[in-house]
């Protein structure tokens, strides 16, 4: 399953085919899969299909619908994204923030990210459909993106949130959290080891400790990753006793 199946980019009105084949692009490149339209000039278009470059099931799999109370109906969340900032008690947040924030929800909570028209963006009443509205902070001499490009901007930052989190291993490979008692053993092998083979002069070890403790402080280490450590602080030590024995 992907993690962002929850999550639909719904295009209002779009004007040219092209642009829809150009979001689908954006969307396939970042791992999003679930494209809905309302009320689309041309679609399907062959110039769609030519823009899309590759996501042509994007396309395929596309829902078109009449209106956008029809493609955020089973939607708990609804974010609209808009180039201007409008005088409305609505919450508005950067594209990175809103990806946190979806980040948050359940799998199962579906979620729609509507952009709106071209030239005109999203109507008041349908920014009144939505509970956030999301704002690239762009240029403000020139803050108006191409649609194709708002969508790359927020497929990237979802992307980037959903593999922070399997970097940290909250998915797929557990992590077994080690504590401070191991880290201090870990700089004491360090130390010991770093003596033995030379490496450290403990009448001047000037501040290699430190910098090595500040190195492994940023690194959030697991259980696996101490245990290789210590590993290869043995084989070191075993390799230099033993050039000792032979001279």
């Amino acid at each position: 399953m992907n993690l962002l199946d929850h999550v639909r980019f719904v295009l209002v009105g779009t004007t040219h085919p092209g642009n829809i084949g150009a979001a689908a692009r954006a969307m396939k490149t970042m791992g999003l899969t679930r494209l809905h339209l309302v009320e689309p000039l041309h679609y399907p278009n062959a110039e769609a299909t030519a823009r899309a470059s590759g996501a042509d099931d994007i396309l395929a799999n596309a829902v078109v619908h009449d209106n956008l109370d029809a493609a955020i109906a089973d939607c708990r969340h609804v974010f609209g994204m808009s180039a201007r900032l409008r005088h409305l008690p609505v919450p508005v947040v950067d594209p990175r923030q809103a990806a946190e924030q979806i980040h948050q929800y359940d799998d199962k909570t579906q979620v729609a990210i509507v952009f709106g028209r071209e030239h005109s963006g999203l109507s008041n009443e349908e920014l009144d459909r939505c509970q956030h509205l999301i704002n690239i902070p762009a240029n403000p001499e020139y803050s108006s993106l191409n649609l194709a490009a708002a969508v790359q901007v927020f497929a990237y930052e979802m992307k980037m949130q959903f593999d922070r989190e399997i970097e940290r291993g909250r998915i797929g490979e557990d992590r077994e959290q080690i504590e401070a008692a191991d880290l201090a053993h870990l700089y004491q092998h360090f130390e010991q080891s770093l003596t033995t083979i030379g490496f450290l002069d403990p009448d001047n070890p000037k501040n290699l400790m430190r910098r090595i403790k500040r190195l492994f402080n940023r690194a959030d280490l697991d259980r696996n990753e101490l245990q290789i450590l210590h590993g290869i602080l043995r084989a070191a030590e075993t390799k230099a006793d033993k050039n000792k024995d032979k001279s």
